[in-house]
């Protein structure tokens, strides 16, 4: 899946992009018509244990799926958002089977 990564005021390492990459390719599995996606990881400001924020948008044919994550870490926000993003798409599946436009 092409997938644009965005990092809000610092730079992400090239591991993070990665695993990243890597976790969000397996949504392929579960629908092949994905179009593209983009991620925009974010620290917000102030005392709060769960200060990353991960947010998705996946693109699929007539559709945009979204989800947005707070956690300790990105990778943890990014598993959330998987499994979140999981469900969103047997969801529309499901839905589009029914209209039969899959």
């Amino acid at each position: 899946m092409k997938l644009q990564i965005h990092s809000v005021h610092f730079d992400a390492d090239q591991k993070l992009l990665d695993f990243i990459q890597a976790k969000l390719n397996k949504l392929d599995t579960f629908y092949d018509k994905i179009i593209d996606g983009e991620v925009f990881l974010r620290i917000e400001k102030g005392e709060a244990v769960d200060n990353k924020v991960v947010e998705v948008k996946v693109n699929v044919p007539g559709q945009a799926l979204f989800v947005k994550e707070n956690s300790k870490t990105f990778e943890a926000g990014i598993d959330e958002s998987l499994d979140a993003l999981q469900k969103q798409i047997k969801k529309f599946k499901e839905k589009a089977v029914t209209t039969h436009t899959v």
